[in-house]
């Protein structure tokens, strides 16, 4: 059975075990991901990680490597070696597919319905899951809130 189909906002990760799609990694869940630390997300949600990771299918907006580079510059976020190294080493990452922030991302970003997070790298990775009809995989509460109130943002709630 197809188990690439994304017809609802919010969803679970141990509710669809069986997706077969691409999925869009949080900024966080990214890092996560490459520093071995995927325990901070159910157990369900790290076999969906892995699974995309082993077909390809891992989706990282290159607004995400600006995430880190801010994040790791403001001493926020602290590497075992220089942020543009990991960076250029999670780019190559294997599974990873780095995505573009297109012109039609930025618009979308400004016109996503209802009340969207006012953080405009997570507004842009919205509108990256939506276009790439990819659920966005995140712990972060405010994004899932929004996807709970919002039906069509497609959003994999990875908490524990």
């Amino acid at each position: 059975m197809a188990t690439h189909r994304l017809d609802s906002g919010l969803w679970k990760a141990s509710a669809r075990r069986a997706w077969s799609g691409p999925l869009l990694l949080d900024t966080h869940v990214w890092v996560w991901l490459l520093e071995g630390d995927l325990e901070r997300v159910s157990h369900a949600a790290a076999s969906l990680i892995r699974r995309a990771a082993a077909s390809s299918a891992l989706l990282v907006s290159d607004i995400s490597f600006w995430e880190v580079a801010m994040k790791a510059a403001q001493g926020k976020l602290v590497f075992s070696m220089d942020a543009a190294f990991w960076l250029r080493r999670a780019e190559r990452a294997p599974g990873i597919i780095p995505v573009p922030v297109s012109r039609e991302v930025l618009l979308l970003s400004t016109r996503l319905p209802g009340h969207p997070h006012g953080d405009p790298a997570d507004r842009m990775l919205l509108s990256t899951a939506q276009l790439h009809r990819a659920p966005l995989v995140t712990v972060d509460e405010e994004l899932i809130t929004y996807a709970a109130r919002q039906p069509g943002i497609p959003v994999c709630d990875a908490g524990r």
